[in-house]
């Protein structure tokens, strides 16, 4: 078995993704559950508040795109950076998940510029704001300063709910301006 059951009950091939396997529903109801840094933060801390984060640091037209940066994490879960930079199977796997979500959602498959400095300041932040006081630097966020405002504490529920509401509205904008209803 290669197959992961989602929380739609569609069946997603880890091995051979298709468009047809990927739903919205089932990226934002894992996105929301899913905890950045394997749930080592000060409180729960979700993968799709951070891409709400890393969305509202982009221009419009590259905020889908950051939304959905992380939407492999839904299939694959949330490995850590450090982790990630050894599997050279799961960055495989990463790749054609993340090919078949930027087909099935019209993507460019390549990440803007604004797209992974905008992640980065999210990252500082989030060490900042949610991770234990470590002094050690991160190579990773050399020259990159966190936001000054400081990240809520969310609910999964809560995280789940905006996400889905900024992602249809995000479409429903692309649709609008190809000339497409929603």
């Amino acid at each position: 078995m290669t197959w992961i059951l989602t929380h739609s009950g569609e069946r997603f091939d880890l091995l051979n993704p298709q468009p047809g396997m990927v739903r919205l529903l089932d990226i934002v109801h894992a996105l929301a559950h899913t905890a950045r840094f394997n749930g080592h933060t000060a409180w729960h801390y979700s993968v799709a508040q951070h891409s709400l984060l890393v969305a509202s640091l982009v221009p419009p037209e590259h905020q889908l795109v950051a939304l959905l940066h992380d939407a492999t994490e839904a299939y694959l879960g949330d490995v850590t950076r450090p982790l990630k930079r050894l599997l050279d199977c799961y960055q495989e796997l990463e790749h054609r998940v993340w090919q078949c979500i930027c087909e099935r959602f019209g993507l460019d498959s390549e990440l803007p510029d604004c797209v992974h400095e905008a992640d980065r300041i999210a990252l500082a932040t989030e060490r900042r704001d949610l991770m234990p006081r470590d002094d050690a630097p991160w190579e990773c966020l050399a020259g990159i300063s966190p936001l000054a405002r400081r990240i809520g504490r969310w609910s999964p529920e809560k995280a789940r709910r905006h996400f889905y509401a900024r992602a249809i509205a995000l479409l429903a904008a692309r649709e609008g301006s190809l000339g497409v209803s929603a």
